[in-house]
């Protein structure tokens, strides 16, 4: 079965501190796809049509299935999902958003899009999704979307700073960072923290610690740097291996045996991502 290949383009000087890169993702062949998910707590803005109608005939995460409409925004998420495809070739567009920039860029409170999504037109201020559809390539696309962010960076709220400075201490240090040590050092009460990070990035921040340690979990299976998932879970400070299991059983659609053997399925879908 064909694959997915990716193209990334560099997010604009001015868009960096907000988008980390614009992924286009090209399918060619004739059987329907379904592609399994797993959450990197990152947001983002997708685009993908045929014919005016979406390429994506449903995404189905805990037990329920979505329709998908062809240009919409969603959040950063902590649930497995599989993405199930309509026969044929397709291409979509992925603007992919720093962790902070739901509300940082687009004004959003990051809290009510955790496991959801809104459609274009509803963020939108024109009726960007219809000239995406009349859009004679990918370039022009990505034209159309830059601009668009450089609207919404001119109208853009104040950064939260501390919430900033928070993600970046806890990308530096997945395997030992702790909510008690970032409150610590930046003069927050845990209940102001976690307020200030829900809106900002939409889950709260035991949950998107999790989240990027299982990332770095499959980045180091990927890299067969280690043997054993023991060694692995010693490496990031999970308290035992059952504890890696358990967020890998939380976060993948997979056994760790399977996740072992399928590593490409998952690494494919963190192409294009950072952190900060």
């Amino acid at each position: 079965m064909n694959i997915p290949s990716f193209d990334i383009i560099p997010a604009p000087e001015p868009l960096k501190r907000d988008v980390a890169c614009f992924r286009i993702a090209e399918y060619v062949g004739e059987e329907a796809l379904s592609i399994n998910v797993s959450p990197n707590a990152v947001p983002g803005i997708v685009f993908q049509h045929e014919n005016g109608a979406s390429v994506i005939e449903t995404i189905a995460h805990s037990g329920s299935h979505h329709i998908v409409p062809t240009f919409f925004v969603h959040g950063a998420g902590a649930f497995p999902s599989v993405m199930h495809f309509k026969r044929g070739s397709y291409v979509t567009i992925q603007v992919i958003l720093k962790p902070h920039a739901l509300h940082s860029l687009l004004g959003l409170n990051a809290s009510t899009l955790t496991t959801g999504s809104i459609e274009g037109n509803d963020f939108a201020d024109c009726d960007l999704n219809a000239q995406l559809i009349e859009a004679t390539s990918n370039q022009k696309r990505v034209e159309l979307l830059t601009r668009f962010l450089l609207t919404k960076l001119n109208q853009a709220p104040p950064h939260d700073r501390l919430i900033e400075a928070a993600l970046h201490l806890i990308h530096a240090d997945i395997a030992c960072v702790s909510v008690n040590a970032l409150c610590g050092s930046l003069h927050l009460s845990e209940r102001q923290f976690e307020r200030r990070f829900r809106h900002t990035v939409g889950l709260s921040p035991q949950t998107y610690i999790r989240v990027k340690r299982f990332n770095a979990a499959i980045s180091l299976i990927k890299s067969r740097r280690y043997a054993r998932l023991t060694d692995i879970a010693h490496a990031l400070n999970y308290y035992d291996q059952s504890h890696l299991i358990r967020d890998i059983n939380a976060f993948s659609t997979v056994t760790p045996k399977q996740l072992a053997q399928k590593t490409d399925d998952f690494y494919h879908d963190q192409i294009g991502y950072s952190t900060l």
